[in-house]
C-alpha cells in the first residue's frame, strides 16, 4: 500500500504549479479539474456535489474559504485502494508542474529520465513542505547512480560539491536535483544511454520496488518443458514475462511468510536449479550460473524474511533507519547544547565563587602586610633595646647567639623542605595538565592553590626569623591551606566517582549489546531448526515425492489404497510392523 505521505508529495507539486501567485490559493475551477484527475487515475468515484459543497464561493471571489487539504484527505486519500497505477498517478502530477519549472533541452537526460529523477526525489525528500532533499540523501542517490553505471564514487568531488551546498542550506529542490543529474557533473565520461540506464535501474529499485530482475529458465506445470522468461522480483511477488520489455506477462509467484526457497541438484540436463515452494504450487527455476543462482536464492529469502517480520522493502527500511538516525543525532545535539548551557552556568557560578575567594585572599594579604609592618616596628624597638643593654647582658647575648644558630639550622631544614615541596608541586602540575584541559572550571582553583602554597612557603621563610608572636599568623595560614586542600580532595573524589559511573554505564551498554547479539543468534538457530523440522516432516509424509507414471503390472492393494507404496517400501513397512508386534511379546 502506498503511504499517504508519498502521495501527498506528488500532489503538492501539482498544487504548487497551479498556485501562480504563490499565495497558497488556487481557483475553484482548477481545484475541480485537479480533483477529478486524481479520482480518475486513482480509480476513486468522483462526487462533484461534495466538491461544490466543500468549495463554496465567498464574498471576495471564487476562492475556497476552506482548505484543500481536508477535502483531499476525506474524499480522495481516505478512499485510496491498492489497484491503481502509481506511474500514471505520478505522470499526471508531473505533467502539471514540470513545464513551469525546468527544461531538459540543455541537459543530458530526456523528459522521461527527468520524470524518474523527480519520482526518486519525492521518495527521498523530507516529510516537510516546501519539499527539499538533504545532503545525506543526495549523496546516497548519487553514489547509487554512479555505482549502478559501473563507475567509481569520488568522495573528493562530492566534498567539493558540499561546499557549494552550504550556500543553499545543505539541501536541493526537485528541479535543482534534476539539473544536477542532467548536467553530468558526477557522471563525466558517461554517454546519454548509460546515464539513462543508470537512472532507470535506480528508479526500478526505489520506486517500483524491484529488488532483482533478469533472464532464467522456468519449468512448466503442465508440459514440463523449460522456457526462458524475464523474472522481476518485488517484496511480495516474483513475476515473469516473455521478454525484458515486460509487455506480455506470463505469470506471477505470490510470496508470503509460508513460502520457502531451496537449492536443487542438477537433473534433466539442467544446472543451477532451485525451487520456490508455495502453499498451492512449486516452481522449479534454472539460473545461468552458480553466482546468479545464489543471488536469486538470497534475494527471495530476504523477501520472505521481510514478510515474516512484517517489514517493507529493504530500501524503504534503510530510508527509515537513516531518518531515525538523523532524528537521534539531532536530539543528541540538542541535549549537548542543553548540557553546554548547564556547564556554562556552573562555570559562571564557580567564577563568582573564585572571585569571592580572590577578594578574601586580598583581605588576608592586606592583614599580612599590616602584621609585617607591625613586626618590623617591633624588631626595630628590640634592636634599640639590645643596643642599649649590650654591655650589661653579655651572657644573655651569648645564649641568644646559640639560640639563633639553632634557629638557623632549623630554618635551613625548613627551606630544604619548602624546595622539595616546590619540586613535588611542579610534578603534580605536569601530571594534572591533561586533566586541566577537560576540566577548565577547576583550573582557576588549582592555580589559586599553587599561589597559596608559594605565598605560604615565602611567609614561612620570613616568619621563622621573627619572634614567637609571628608563629600564630603562620598557624592561621596553615589552617587556610588545609581547608583549600580539603576542597581539592573533595573535587577529585567527585571526579573519580563520575569516571566510575561512566565506566559502569559503558559496561552496561556492552552487556546490552552482547545480550542483543545472543538473542539474534538464538533467533537464527530457531529459524534454521524450524526449516529443518518442516523439511523432515514433509519428507516423512511423502510430500516431496515427485509424481511419476505408475507401473503397468499388477497393482498392490494395501490398507492405504491401491499403489500407495512400491514393493520395497511395502516390505520395509511390514518389517517395522512385525518388529513393533514382537516387542510387547518380548516384554511379557
Amino acid at each position: 500500500m502506498w503511504l499517504r505521505e508519498e502521495l501527498l508529495k506528488s500532489i503538492w507539486h501539482a498544487f504548487t504549479a497551479l498556485d501562480v501567485d504563490q499565495r497558497g490559493k488556487v481557483s475553484k475551477s482548477q481545484l475541480k479539474v485537479l480533483s477529478h484527475n486524481l479520482c480518475t487515475v486513482m480509480k476513486i468515484p468522483h462526487d462533484p456535489v461534495a466538491l461544490e459543497e466543500h468549495f463554496k464561493d465567498d464574498d471576495k471571489g471564487p476562492l475556497s474559504n476552506q482548505g484543500y487539504m481536508p477535502y483531499l484527505n476525506r474524499f480522495i486519500l481516505d478512499k485510496v485502494r491498492e489497484d491503481f497505477d502509481i506511474l500514471e498517478f505520478n505522470k499526471m502530477c508531473w505533467t502539471l508542474c514540470y513545464l513551469k519549472n525546468i527544461c531538459t533541452k540543455n541537459l543530458l537526460i530526456t523528459d522521461n529520465d527527468a520524470f524518474k529523477v523527480w519520482c526518486i526525489f519525492n521518495f527521498l525528500s523530507e516529510d516537510k513542505y516546501p519539499l527539499v532533499i538533504i545532503t545525506e540523501e543526495i549523496e546516497y542517490l548519487l553514489r547509487k547512480l554512479v555505482e549502478t553505471m559501473g563507475s567509481e564514487w569520488s568522495e573528493e568531488k562530492f566534498a567539493d560539491y558540499k561546499l557549494h551546498l552550504n550556500m543553499k542550506n545543505n539541501c536541493l529542490t526537485a528541479w535543482e536535483l534534476i539539473e544536477l543529474v542532467g548536467m553530468g557533473y558526477f557522471s563525466k565520461g558517461m554517454n546519454r544511454h548509460t546515464l539513462s540506464l543508470g537512472i532507470n535501474d535506480v528508479f526500478q529499485e526505489l520506486i517500483m520496488d524491484v529488488l532483482k530482475q533478469g533472464y532464467m529458465m522456468k519449468k512448466g506445470h503442465k508440459r514440463k518443458n523449460w522456457t526462458e522468461r524475464w523474472f522481476v522480483l518485488q517484496p511480495n511477488s516474483l513475476s515473469y514475462y516473455v521478454s525484458e520489455d515486460q509487455v506480455e506477462k506470463r505469470g506471477n509467484v505470490i510470496l508470503d511468510r509460508n513460502c520457502c526457497v531451496e537449492s536443487l541438484p542438477d537433473k534433466d540436463g539442467k544446472k543451477c536449479l532451485f525451487i520456490i515452494k508455495c502453499i498451492d504450487k512449486c516452481f522449479e527455476i534454472s539460473a545461468s550460473d552458480k553466482k546468479k543462482k545464489q543471488e536469486w536464492i538470497q534475494a527471495i529469502q530476504t523477501c520472505i524474511q521481510l514478510l515474516r517480520l512484517g517489514l517493507s522493502s529493504p530500501h524503504r527500511e534503510a530510508r527509515l533507519r537513516r531518518r531515525e538516525l538523523r532524528q537521534r543525532q539531532q536530539a543528541e545535539e540538542e541535549d549537548l547544547v542543553e548540557r553546554m548551557k548547564q556547564l556554562q552556568a556552573a562555570n559562571e557560578n564557580k567564577q563568582r565563587q573564585l572571585e569571592a575567594m580572590r577578594e578574601k585572599m586580598e583581605e588576608a594579604a592586606a592583614k599580612a602586610a599590616l602584621e609585617e609592618l607591625r613586626r618590623k616596628r617591633t624588631q626595630l624597638d628590640l634592636q634599640d633595646r639590645y643596643r642599649l643593654d649590650l654591655e650589661r647582658e653579655k651572657m644573655v647575648r651569648q645564649q641568644m647567639e646559640e639560640q639563633v644558630a639553632q634557629k638557623s639550622t632549623e630554618l635551613e631544614q625548613y627551606l630544604q623542605r619548602v624546595r622539595e615541596l616546590e619540586v613535588m608541586y611542579r610534578q603534580l602540575e605536569d601530571a594534572l595538565e591533561d586533566e586541566r584541559r577537560a576540566r577548565q572550571d577547576e583550573e582557576a582553583v588549582r592555580r589559586l592553590q599553587a599561589r597559596l602554597l608559594e605565598e605560604e612557603a615565602t611567609k614561612r621563610a620570613e616568619l621563622e626569623q621573627i619572634h614567637l608572636r609571628q608563629q600564630r599568623a603562620i598557624s592561621e595560614t596553615e589552617a587556610e591551606k588545609q581547608e583549600l586542600e580539603k576542597e581539592r580532595l573533595a573535587k577529585e573524589s567527585a571526579l573519580q566517582a563520575a569516571m566510575k559511573q561512566l565506566e559502569h554505564l559503558e559496561q552496561e551498554r556492552q552487556g546490552a549489546l552482547e545480550q542483543y547479539q545472543t538473542v539474534m543468534r538464538k533467533l537464527e538457530d530457531a529459524t534454521n531448526n524450524t526449516k529443518t523440522w518442516k523439511h523432515k516432516v514433509a519428507e516423512h509424509e511423502g510430500l516431496l515425492r515427485l509424481i511419476q507414471p505408475g507401473s503397468k503390472g499388477q497393482r498392490l492393494i494395501t490398507n492405504w489404497g491401491p499403489a500407495a507404496f512400491s514393493e520395497a517400501e511395502l516390505s520395509l513397512r511390514e518389517k517395522k510392523w512385525q518388529e513393533m508386534k514382537n516387542q510387547p511379546t518380548q516384554a511379557q
